[in-house]
């Protein structure tokens, strides 16, 4: 948890207590079905809860904003972002029904009323979004193909509406792929613990 008051100390109270119990919750399920990998569960708030909240290094999201939050699993980085930006609005979609239960179970003990789960392929998702966010789930051209037609074409937020993705490693070779001027930041500028070295956050402009 001093994690992640140590880079978002202006927390309110409920956002405290509600990112407090993240790693309780996330324990009990994982006894059960097993949405995060056992080696990264004691590292829960750097490796999961801090590295979502990388966006919101990025971006303030304006009130009303709507987010996909596609190929969630166990819930990242939706939840995290949920918490920390109660008045814009996430609908978290993953294709297996087991993690999504976990999501519901999470949100649900943490009262988060501007978050909805649903078992579905992002391929069959028809709303409009302002942002599409992830946590590199496939190759970053074959994902902008899944989700580009989720997104709205007018903006509200200080960056243009499209792509939110977190992604580690060499991602020159897909950007050349992605028909797209993106923007990459350097987790590692932002976060001085040696696991955010080799971490992307790509911005994906769509439209």
């Amino acid at each position: 948890m001093d994690i992640i008051l140590k880079y978002f100390p202006g927390l309110s109270t409920t956002q405290r207590e509600r990112i407090a119990r993240l790693e309780p919750l996330y324990q009990c399920w994982n006894r059960q079905i097993n949405v995060i990998s056992r080696k990264d569960i004691g590292s829960l708030y750097e490796k999961h809860v801090l590295h979502s909240l990388a966006i919101g290094k990025i971006i303030r999201f304006t009130p009303g904003t709507r987010i996909l939050d596609a190929g969630t699993g166990g819930g990242f980085p939706g939840i995290p972002l949920a918490i920390l930006f109660p008045e814009v609005y996430f609908h978290l979609v993953d294709s297996i029904g087991k993690k999504i239960r976990v999501v519901q179970a999470v949100a649900e003990e943490l009262n988060l009323e501007n978050l909805t789960a649903e078992q579905i392929r992002v391929e069959e998702v028809k709303e409009k979004y302002d942002f599409v966010v992830s946590r590199a789930v496939t190759q970053l051209p074959r994902f902008r193909q899944w989700v580009e037609k989720n997104i709205r074409l007018a903006g509200k937020n200080a960056l243009p509406n499209g792509i939110l993705y977190l992604k580690g490693g060499d991602i020159d070779p897909e950007l050349k792929g992605c028909f797209g001027k993106a923007i990459v930041y350097s987790l590692g500028e932002i976060f001085e613990e040696p696991f955010f070295q080799t971490k992307k956050l790509v911005f994906l402009p769509i439209g």
